[in-house]
């Protein structure tokens, strides 16, 4: 008897939207449909704890196409789920309320911790992990999530509200950034951290994974500086360390204009590069690793994965 069936989950980050639809079974999943759009719910607000009228206004209408396109096939189960934005938002709860009323969609707020472990699950599934410890890192645009672990387990992880899309708007005033704007973020990142920097000496991980946008990004500025295609079907990706460096150093002092002329590059992280590259950069000075392991898998797959588990458990039947 044929035990699968179709899933949609929806991804709302501060930056980007993702619906990925995906055929599961008590095997795995497979992905039938992907999508992301920048709704960039966070833009405006999120340093001051609100989504900004337009921002909620793209999110509806986003919402709306994603339910038309799940509407096309036989779902038996969506799976939306909101970050940091909306987590901490004093207008999100009127949000995901008006998203129940007038697109009858369920949105999971998800904490910090839940998302941090959701990435972890990610990673695994992507096979990044390979028997040394590891600190993962998951850059989004409100949140930055910090995993120290192996494949068989997570050892600490916790979220930070230190995401691309408030440390943009909190540093990166001119283009190409200045240098004591990098300086005051460093500084900003010390302060923020201890908490990571202290784990980081208690744990001593020898790996460095990164998950999401900015890495999928940077290994596609890297492999097209080599001149290459990334296959496809692949989920994780080396970086060395001596490359992403040129790149970040490109970054550093290039104008958005010059940025979007990276081969490799793409319009919708063109702003968010230059903070996140910073927030790579000074993980590095932490756990110096030859290369970065770079994880296509992330939160979403790690829900999904989390999915198929609760189809495969007669206790939640």
């Amino acid at each position: 008897m044929d035990n699968s069936h179709q899933a949609a989950v929806i991804d709302m980050g501060t930056n980007t939207f993702h619906l990925l639809i995906v055929e599961m079974d008590e095997f795995g999943f497979e992905t039938v449909y992907k999508e992301k759009v920048p709704v960039k719910i966070g833009k405006g607000g999120i340093n001051r704890n609100t989504l900004a009228d337009d921002a909620i206004e793209r999110a509806m209408i986003t919402l709306a196409d994603f339910k038309a396109k799940i509407e096309n096939r036989d779902i038996t189960e969506i799976f939306a789920f909101a970050t940091s934005a909306v987590r901490n938002a004093k207008n999100g709860p009127d949000f995901v309320k008006r998203v129940k009323e007038e697109l009858d969609i369920n949105i999971k707020v998800i904490s910090g911790e839940e998302e941090a472990e959701l990435i972890y699950q990610g990673i695994k599934l992507s096979g990044s992990l390979n028997g040394h410890r590891e600190l993962m890192m998951d850059i989004g645009g409100g949140s930055v999530e910090f995993i120290i672990g192996t494949e068989e387990s997570s050892l600490w992880k916790q979220s930070f509200e230190i995401g691309g899309q408030r440390l943009l708007e909190k540093f990166h005033h001119h283009d190409p950034i200045l240098p004591e704007e990098v300086s005051a973020m460093n500084a900003y990142l010390v302060e923020q951290l201890s908490p990571l920097l202290e784990a980081i000496e208690k744990y001593q991980p020898t790996g460095l994974v990164g998950a999401s946008g900015t890495f999928d990004t940077l290994t596609d500025i890297y492999f097209e500086s080599l001149l290459q295609c990334k296959l496809t079907g692949r989920h994780v990706f080396q970086l060395p360390t001596k490359d992403y460096q040129i790149i970040h150093k490109n970054l550093m002092i290039k104008t958005r204009e010059e940025r979007l002329l990276i081969p490799g590059m793409i319009p919708m992280r063109v702003d968010m590069i230059v903070v996140a590259s910073c927030l790579i950069n000074f993980i590095l000075q932490y756990v110096p690793v030859p290369s970065i392991t770079c994880s296509h898998y992330a939160l979403k797959e790690g829900a999904i994965s989390s999915l198929v588990h609760k189809s495969m458990d007669p206790k939640s039947v």
